[in-house]
């Protein structure tokens, strides 16, 4: 039987750190070949150099990318258009090209809202959901590789409860009702993995993007907690899990939650 694997497909460096970095190294430890890709920034930059240090705490390897701008910041990938703003069908190509390469059995993404409503983490939802499909049928993008099936497509996304908690932490306002919070229901979490276990190995990857946290007040925020709070956040990582296929595929670490309806994850098809 071959060895399993999953692709982590993030818009910025620092995203998959904060927002996957535990199944990450779930996964690493646990024999799967991994690798993450990542939408924009590219060689030569700082942000890329803090992402290679961050994979390494991971055990991801080197990072795959695709190379467009950060919106905003026009260095971070010279004479290339802003990701959202890019065309749609070479970005999707793109990525159907990187999937046929590594043939992953799981592809890992966020949420339909970008886990908190960030553009370019949105546009790469929209991307991944296209790509994974798109990937599995040779007469689309022909040059990009031969066909390739994903199993499983994983969702990051905050449970409401979470969520919430985290609004009145990083914004010390009261939380909006639920109809307008980013995240899922908890009772609609498909599955969750403990990171706790590699909460050392996260933090350390998350700590590697110096820039980004001297920019972003939420990570200064974040990185304030003492560790008892800091399990609480970041501790667990929760996802929608949608099957491409007959039976889907496992992470490690990942438990199915039993809500007392339906026993399995759901399919796209």
């Amino acid at each position: 039987m071959s060895t399993p694997s999953v692709l982590f497909v993030h818009a910025h460096p620092d995203d998959e750190a904060l927002w996957t970095g535990g199944t990450t190294v779930a996964a690493a430890e646990a024999g799967w070949r991994v690798a993450v890709l990542t939408c924009t920034w590219t060689e030569g930059t700082r942000r890329y150099d803090e992402l290679c240090r961050s994979l390494d705490f991971l055990g991801a390897g080197a990072p795959r990318l695709l190379r467009y701008a950060d919106a905003g910041v026009p260095e971070s990938a010279p004479d290339e258009l802003p990701f959202c703003r890019a065309d749609l069908d070479t970005e999707i190509g793109a990525l159907v090209a990187q999937i046929r390469d590594f043939r992953p059995d799981v592809v890992v993404t966020y949420d339909g809202y970008g886990v908190y409503g960030h553009p370019d983490h949105i546009h790469t939802h929209r991307i991944v959901v296209a790509a994974v499909d798109d990937a599995a049928l040779g007469v689309l993008y022909p040059d990009a590789g031969p066909a390739w099936h994903v199993s499983s497509l994983y969702m990051v996304t905050p449970p409401k409860s979470l969520a919430r908690a985290t609004w009145e932490r990083t914004t010390r306002t009261a939380a909006p009702d639920d109809d307008h919070l980013p995240g899922t229901d908890d009772d609609r979490i498909d599955v969750e993995v403990d990171v706790r276990p590699y909460l050392d190995r996260k933090w350390s990857a998350l700590m590697s993007h110096e820039s980004e946290i001297r920019r972003s007040s939420a990570l200064r925020i974040l990185t304030a907690l003492d560790a008892e709070q800091r399990a609480y956040f970041i501790g667990t990582e929760s996802y929608l899990r949608r099957d491409l296929g007959p039976g889907g595929l496992l992470l490690p670490g990942a438990v199915v939650l039993d809500h007392g309806s339906e026993a399995a994850p759901s399919s796209l098809h």
